[in-house]
Protein backbone atom coordinates (compact mmCIF):
# COMPACT_ATOMS: atom_id res chain seq x y z
CA UNK A 1 0.00 0.00 0.00
CA UNK A 2 1.33 3.68 -0.79
CA UNK A 3 -0.12 6.73 0.07
CA UNK A 4 -0.78 10.03 -1.45
CA UNK A 5 -0.71 12.23 0.87
CA UNK A 6 -3.86 11.28 2.85
CA UNK A 7 -5.03 8.61 -0.08
CA UNK A 8 -4.32 5.50 0.19
CA UNK A 9 -3.08 3.28 -2.62
CA UNK A 10 -3.00 -0.56 -2.90
CA UNK A 11 -3.83 -3.37 -0.78
CA UNK A 12 -7.49 -3.69 0.64
CA UNK A 13 -7.97 0.62 0.06
CA UNK A 14 -10.64 1.20 -2.84
CA UNK A 15 -10.06 1.73 -6.22
CA UNK A 16 -9.08 5.09 -6.51
CA UNK A 17 -10.32 8.13 -8.74
CA UNK A 18 -8.08 10.79 -10.29
CA UNK A 19 -8.12 13.54 -13.14
CA UNK A 20 -5.99 15.90 -14.49
CA UNK A 21 -6.44 19.82 -14.40
CA UNK A 22 -6.00 21.70 -18.22
CA UNK A 23 -5.32 24.82 -16.61
CA UNK A 24 -2.07 25.98 -16.51
CA UNK A 25 -0.59 25.40 -13.78
CA UNK A 26 1.47 28.65 -13.25
CA UNK A 27 -2.25 30.08 -12.75
CA UNK A 28 -2.35 28.67 -9.97
CA UNK A 29 -5.84 30.73 -9.07
CA UNK A 30 -7.12 28.80 -12.04
CA UNK A 31 -5.79 25.64 -11.27
CA UNK A 32 -7.35 25.58 -7.43
CA UNK A 33 -10.89 26.45 -9.13
CA UNK A 34 -10.92 23.39 -10.97
CA UNK A 35 -9.33 21.54 -8.13
CA UNK A 36 -12.49 22.73 -6.00
CA UNK A 37 -14.66 21.56 -9.37
CA UNK A 38 -13.16 18.13 -9.62
CA UNK A 39 -13.71 17.12 -6.29
CA UNK A 40 -17.36 18.09 -6.40
CA UNK A 41 -17.58 15.50 -9.21
CA UNK A 42 -15.92 12.92 -7.10
CA UNK A 43 -11.95 13.53 -7.86
CA UNK A 44 -10.01 11.96 -5.39
CA UNK A 45 -6.80 12.96 -6.71
CA UNK A 46 -5.63 15.93 -8.99
CA UNK A 47 -2.33 15.72 -11.25
CA UNK A 48 -1.40 19.30 -12.64
CA UNK A 49 1.18 19.24 -15.72
CA UNK A 50 5.07 20.81 -14.70
CA UNK A 51 6.50 21.67 -17.85
CA UNK A 52 8.49 24.86 -16.73
CA UNK A 53 9.49 26.62 -13.34
CA UNK A 54 6.98 28.43 -13.42
CA UNK A 55 4.45 25.68 -12.60
CA UNK A 56 6.30 24.01 -10.14
CA UNK A 57 7.06 27.44 -8.43
CA UNK A 58 3.09 27.35 -8.51
CA UNK A 59 3.06 24.14 -7.07
CA UNK A 60 4.06 26.07 -3.69
CA UNK A 61 0.30 27.59 -3.26
CA UNK A 62 -1.38 25.19 -5.10
CA UNK A 63 -0.42 21.81 -2.78
CA UNK A 64 -0.72 24.38 0.27
CA UNK A 65 -4.56 25.25 -1.28
CA UNK A 66 -6.06 22.51 -2.56
CA UNK A 67 -8.28 19.97 -0.75
CA UNK A 68 -7.21 16.86 -2.96
CA UNK A 69 -3.40 15.53 -2.93
CA UNK A 70 -1.52 17.02 -5.83
CA UNK A 71 0.19 14.90 -8.20
CA UNK A 72 3.40 16.62 -10.43
CA UNK A 73 3.18 15.64 -14.00
CA UNK A 74 7.07 15.94 -15.53
CA UNK A 75 8.41 15.15 -18.53
CA UNK A 76 12.14 15.34 -20.27
CA UNK A 77 13.48 17.90 -17.06
CA UNK A 78 14.08 15.92 -13.67
CA UNK A 79 15.20 19.48 -11.85
CA UNK A 80 11.15 20.13 -12.57
CA UNK A 81 10.56 16.91 -10.47
CA UNK A 82 12.99 17.86 -7.87
CA UNK A 83 11.42 21.07 -7.45
CA UNK A 84 7.96 19.99 -7.02
CA UNK A 85 9.10 17.88 -4.24
CA UNK A 86 10.34 21.02 -2.52
CA UNK A 87 7.49 22.54 -2.97
CA UNK A 88 4.90 20.14 -1.57
CA UNK A 89 3.89 17.95 -4.32
CA UNK A 90 2.47 13.97 -2.91
CA UNK A 91 3.23 12.35 -5.76
CA UNK A 92 5.83 12.69 -8.84
CA UNK A 93 4.54 11.14 -12.10
CA UNK A 94 7.53 10.62 -14.54
CA UNK A 95 7.97 8.51 -17.58
CA UNK A 96 11.10 6.68 -18.06
CA UNK A 97 10.91 6.90 -21.87
CA UNK A 98 12.42 10.51 -21.49
CA UNK A 99 13.19 11.68 -17.69
CA UNK A 100 17.45 10.64 -18.56
CA UNK A 101 19.22 7.67 -17.41
CA UNK A 102 18.75 5.20 -14.56
CA UNK A 103 21.16 7.46 -12.05
CA UNK A 104 18.87 10.66 -13.11
CA UNK A 105 15.73 8.29 -11.67
CA UNK A 106 17.80 6.38 -8.75
CA UNK A 107 18.37 10.57 -7.42
CA UNK A 108 15.36 11.15 -7.94
CA UNK A 109 13.77 8.33 -6.17
CA UNK A 110 16.59 9.46 -2.87
CA UNK A 111 14.90 13.00 -2.92
CA UNK A 112 11.26 10.97 -2.63
CA UNK A 113 12.20 9.13 0.08
CA UNK A 114 13.63 11.85 2.16
CA UNK A 115 10.00 13.86 1.46
CA UNK A 116 8.27 10.16 1.86
CA UNK A 117 6.23 10.73 -1.65
CA UNK A 118 5.67 7.91 -3.98
CA UNK A 119 6.83 8.29 -7.71
CA UNK A 120 4.60 6.65 -10.45
CA UNK A 121 6.67 5.20 -13.18
CA UNK A 122 4.51 6.16 -16.30
CA UNK A 123 5.68 3.80 -19.10
CA UNK A 124 3.59 5.06 -22.55
CA UNK A 125 3.80 3.20 -25.78
CA UNK A 126 4.30 6.42 -27.40
CA UNK A 127 7.73 7.03 -25.77
CA UNK A 128 9.19 3.21 -25.22
CA UNK A 129 12.80 3.61 -25.24
CA UNK A 130 14.02 2.47 -28.77
CA UNK A 131 16.14 -0.38 -27.55
CA UNK A 132 13.14 -2.28 -26.10
CA UNK A 133 10.78 -1.49 -29.33
CA UNK A 134 13.57 -2.75 -31.76
CA UNK A 135 13.98 -5.48 -29.52
CA UNK A 136 10.05 -6.54 -29.63
CA UNK A 137 9.83 -4.69 -33.21
CA UNK A 138 7.31 -2.17 -31.78
CA UNK A 139 5.64 -0.75 -29.02
CA UNK A 140 3.70 -4.93 -28.03
CA UNK A 141 2.67 -5.66 -24.42
CA UNK A 142 5.96 -7.47 -23.84
CA UNK A 143 7.53 -4.25 -24.28
CA UNK A 144 5.73 -2.20 -22.11
CA UNK A 145 6.04 -4.87 -19.39
CA UNK A 146 9.45 -5.28 -19.67
CA UNK A 147 10.08 -1.44 -19.15
CA UNK A 148 7.91 -0.95 -16.51
CA UNK A 149 9.22 -4.12 -14.55
CA UNK A 150 13.09 -2.85 -15.30
CA UNK A 151 12.14 1.06 -13.64
CA UNK A 152 10.15 -0.95 -10.44
CA UNK A 153 13.44 -3.12 -9.88
CA UNK A 154 15.76 -0.44 -10.45
CA UNK A 155 14.07 1.69 -7.55
CA UNK A 156 13.40 -1.39 -5.53
CA UNK A 157 16.87 -2.31 -5.22
CA UNK A 158 18.31 1.09 -4.12
CA UNK A 159 15.41 0.71 -1.42
CA UNK A 160 12.91 3.05 -2.50
CA UNK A 161 9.41 1.32 -1.95
CA UNK A 162 7.36 3.70 -2.92
CA UNK A 163 6.62 2.93 -6.62
CA UNK A 164 3.29 2.80 -8.28
CA UNK A 165 3.26 1.97 -12.22
CA UNK A 166 1.42 2.80 -14.96
CA UNK A 167 1.32 0.73 -18.33
CA UNK A 168 -0.53 2.68 -21.10
CA UNK A 169 -1.34 2.59 -24.88
CA UNK A 170 -3.87 4.19 -26.87
CA UNK A 171 -4.96 0.68 -28.16
CA UNK A 172 -6.84 -1.18 -25.66
CA UNK A 173 -5.76 -4.97 -26.02
CA UNK A 174 -2.50 -3.55 -25.81
CA UNK A 175 -3.25 -2.09 -22.31
CA UNK A 176 -4.61 -5.14 -21.17
CA UNK A 177 -2.02 -7.43 -22.30
CA UNK A 178 0.63 -5.21 -20.77
CA UNK A 179 -1.02 -4.97 -17.53
CA UNK A 180 -1.53 -8.67 -17.30
CA UNK A 181 2.36 -9.36 -18.10
CA UNK A 182 2.99 -7.04 -15.46
CA UNK A 183 0.56 -7.60 -12.77
CA UNK A 184 2.08 -11.59 -12.92
CA UNK A 185 5.39 -10.75 -12.08
CA UNK A 186 4.46 -7.80 -9.91
CA UNK A 187 2.19 -6.79 -6.82
CA UNK A 188 3.14 -2.90 -6.93
CA UNK A 189 0.02 -0.55 -7.00
CA UNK A 190 -1.41 -0.33 -10.70
CA UNK A 191 -2.26 2.87 -11.74
CA UNK A 192 -5.11 1.72 -15.01
CA UNK A 193 -6.08 4.24 -18.16
CA UNK A 194 -6.32 4.04 -21.59
CA UNK A 195 -3.99 7.40 -23.22
CA UNK A 196 -5.39 9.50 -25.94
CA UNK A 197 -8.42 7.63 -25.62
CA UNK A 198 -10.23 10.70 -28.01
CA UNK A 199 -13.43 12.34 -27.46
CA UNK A 200 -16.47 10.73 -25.20
CA UNK A 201 -18.22 9.06 -28.16
CA UNK A 202 -14.73 6.68 -28.34
CA UNK A 203 -13.25 7.48 -25.60
CA UNK A 204 -15.47 6.77 -23.28
CA UNK A 205 -16.10 3.08 -24.74
CA UNK A 206 -12.35 2.26 -25.28
CA UNK A 207 -11.64 3.06 -21.70
CA UNK A 208 -14.74 1.38 -20.20
CA UNK A 209 -13.36 -1.55 -21.79
CA UNK A 210 -10.18 -1.55 -21.46
CA UNK A 211 -9.65 -0.48 -17.25
CA UNK A 212 -12.97 -2.50 -16.78
CA UNK A 213 -11.35 -5.76 -18.22
CA UNK A 214 -8.58 -5.49 -15.93
CA UNK A 215 -10.61 -4.56 -13.02
CA UNK A 216 -12.86 -7.49 -13.56
CA UNK A 217 -9.80 -9.46 -13.19
CA UNK A 218 -8.79 -8.01 -9.83
CA UNK A 219 -5.81 -6.11 -11.53
CA UNK A 220 -5.58 -2.28 -10.86
CA UNK A 221 -5.64 0.02 -7.94
CA UNK A 222 -6.79 3.72 -9.17
CA UNK A 223 -8.05 4.78 -12.67
CA UNK A 224 -7.84 7.76 -14.84
CA UNK A 225 -10.22 8.21 -17.76
CA UNK A 226 -8.13 10.03 -20.55
CA UNK A 227 -11.33 11.98 -22.43
CA UNK A 228 -10.57 14.84 -25.25
CA UNK A 229 -12.97 16.63 -22.79
CA UNK A 230 -13.22 18.42 -19.67
CA UNK A 231 -12.33 16.20 -16.58
CA UNK A 232 -15.14 16.44 -15.13
CA UNK A 233 -16.20 14.39 -17.72
CA UNK A 234 -13.20 12.09 -17.01
CA UNK A 235 -14.33 11.34 -13.46
CA UNK A 236 -18.01 11.14 -14.14
CA UNK A 237 -17.37 7.81 -16.77
CA UNK A 238 -14.86 6.46 -14.03
CA UNK A 239 -17.27 6.51 -11.24
CA UNK A 240 -19.59 4.70 -13.68
CA UNK A 241 -16.94 1.98 -14.47
CA UNK A 242 -16.79 1.55 -11.08
CA UNK A 243 -20.37 0.99 -10.07
CA UNK A 244 -21.16 -0.64 -13.31
CA UNK A 245 -18.42 -3.60 -11.64
CA UNK A 246 -19.82 -3.16 -8.29
CA UNK A 247 -16.18 -2.23 -6.76
CA UNK A 248 -17.84 1.00 -5.64
CA UNK A 249 -21.09 2.02 -5.26
CA UNK A 250 -21.49 6.20 -5.63
CA UNK A 251 -25.40 6.41 -6.10
CA UNK A 252 -28.82 5.38 -7.34
CA UNK A 253 -28.61 3.10 -10.89
CA UNK A 254 -30.77 3.14 -13.38
CA UNK A 255 -32.22 0.06 -15.40
CA UNK A 256 -34.35 0.70 -18.06
CA UNK A 257 -35.45 -1.56 -20.94
CA UNK A 258 -34.80 -0.99 -25.05
CA UNK A 259 -37.95 0.78 -27.21
CA UNK A 260 -39.73 -1.89 -29.36
CA UNK A 261 -42.84 -1.93 -30.54
CA UNK A 262 -44.55 -2.74 -27.66
CA UNK A 263 -44.16 0.45 -26.08
CA UNK A 264 -47.30 2.19 -25.48
CA UNK A 265 -45.47 5.33 -23.95
CA UNK A 266 -42.26 7.78 -24.93
CA UNK A 267 -39.62 5.67 -22.72
CA UNK A 268 -36.81 7.24 -24.12
CA UNK A 269 -38.58 10.24 -22.58
CA UNK A 270 -39.62 8.87 -19.49
CA UNK A 271 -36.35 7.38 -18.87
CA UNK A 272 -34.91 10.66 -19.22
CA UNK A 273 -36.86 12.11 -16.59
CA UNK A 274 -35.98 9.72 -14.54
CA UNK A 275 -32.28 10.16 -14.68
CA UNK A 276 -32.99 13.71 -13.82
CA UNK A 277 -34.96 13.02 -10.50
CA UNK A 278 -32.50 10.55 -9.58
CA UNK A 279 -29.34 13.57 -9.80
CA UNK A 280 -31.13 14.78 -6.52
CA UNK A 281 -30.38 11.34 -4.71
CA UNK A 282 -27.07 9.84 -3.44
CA UNK A 283 -27.92 6.82 -1.95
CA UNK A 284 -27.76 3.45 -3.52
CA UNK A 285 -30.39 2.49 -5.28
CA UNK A 286 -31.84 0.47 -8.31
CA UNK A 287 -34.47 1.91 -9.92
CA UNK A 288 -36.12 0.39 -13.39
CA UNK A 289 -37.81 2.11 -15.93
CA UNK A 290 -39.84 -0.51 -18.21
CA UNK A 291 -41.72 0.24 -21.30
CA UNK A 292 -44.79 -2.36 -21.13
CA UNK A 293 -45.87 -5.74 -18.78
CA UNK A 294 -43.36 -7.87 -20.93
CA UNK A 295 -40.64 -6.11 -19.48
CA UNK A 296 -42.30 -5.53 -16.13
CA UNK A 297 -41.05 -6.46 -12.71
CA UNK A 298 -40.24 -9.80 -13.43
CA UNK A 299 -37.43 -8.64 -15.91
CA UNK A 300 -36.23 -5.66 -13.19
CA UNK A 301 -36.92 -8.21 -10.18
CA UNK A 302 -33.11 -6.79 -9.43
CA UNK A 303 -33.78 -2.95 -9.13
CA UNK A 304 -34.85 -2.10 -5.49
CA UNK A 305 -37.85 0.46 -7.11
CA UNK A 306 -39.82 0.55 -10.59
CA UNK A 307 -42.51 1.26 -12.82
CA UNK A 308 -43.94 -0.12 -15.99
CA UNK A 309 -45.50 1.88 -18.22
CA UNK A 310 -48.57 1.56 -20.37
CA UNK A 311 -51.01 3.51 -22.56
CA UNK A 312 -52.85 5.06 -19.56
CA UNK A 313 -51.76 3.55 -16.88
CA UNK A 314 -48.75 2.17 -15.09
CA UNK A 315 -47.42 -0.08 -12.15
CA UNK A 316 -45.13 0.61 -9.16
CA UNK A 317 -43.02 -2.64 -8.15
CA UNK A 318 -40.85 -3.29 -5.25
CA UNK A 319 -38.24 -5.90 -5.32
CA UNK A 320 -40.44 -7.22 -7.93
CA UNK A 321 -43.67 -7.15 -6.60
CA UNK A 322 -46.45 -4.62 -7.99
CA UNK A 323 -47.50 -2.50 -5.03
CA UNK A 324 -49.45 -0.07 -7.41
CA UNK A 325 -51.11 1.23 -10.62
CA UNK A 326 -51.53 4.70 -11.21
CA UNK A 327 -52.61 7.34 -13.80
CA UNK A 328 -49.75 8.05 -16.53
CA UNK A 329 -49.47 11.61 -15.25
CA UNK A 330 -48.78 10.58 -11.94
CA UNK A 331 -46.11 7.78 -12.85
CA UNK A 332 -43.32 10.10 -12.08
CA UNK A 333 -44.51 11.71 -8.90
CA UNK A 334 -45.89 8.08 -7.64
CA UNK A 335 -42.12 7.13 -8.06
CA UNK A 336 -40.63 9.83 -6.13
CA UNK A 337 -42.62 8.94 -3.14
CA UNK A 338 -41.84 5.55 -3.29
CA UNK A 339 -38.17 6.78 -3.74
CA UNK A 340 -38.39 8.96 -0.75
CA UNK A 341 -39.96 6.07 1.52
CA UNK A 342 -37.28 3.61 0.22
CA UNK A 343 -34.60 6.23 1.29
CA UNK A 344 -35.96 6.70 4.37
CA UNK A 345 -36.62 3.29 5.29
CA UNK A 346 -32.64 2.44 4.77
CA UNK A 347 -31.71 5.56 6.12
CA UNK A 348 -33.06 4.41 9.73
CA UNK A 349 -31.93 1.21 9.54
CA UNK A 350 -28.17 2.59 9.07
CA UNK A 351 -27.84 0.58 5.99
CA UNK A 352 -26.81 3.13 3.45
CA UNK A 353 -22.88 2.05 2.97
CA UNK A 354 -21.09 2.84 -0.26
CA UNK A 355 -21.26 -0.32 -1.57
CA UNK A 356 -23.77 -2.05 0.47
CA UNK A 357 -27.57 -1.76 -1.32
Amino acid sequence: MVNIGSVQIGGSAPVMIQSMTNTKTSDAAATLKQIAHLQEAGCEAVRVAVPDPESAEALKFITKESPLPVIADVHFDVKLAHMAIERGAAKIRINPGNIGSPDTLIELAQKAKKYKIPIRIGVNAGSLERSLTKKYGGATPEALAESAFRYYELLEKTGYSETIVSLKASDVSTTISANRLFAEKCSAPLHLGITEAGTPDVGVIKSAIGIGTLLAEGIGDTIRVSLTASPIEEIKVARQILQALGIRVFGPELISCPTCGRCATDLVLLAEKVEVLLKNYTVPIRVAVMGCAVNGPGEAREADIGISAGKKKGILFRDGNVIRTVSQDKLLPALKEEIDAFVKGRDESGSFKEGNY
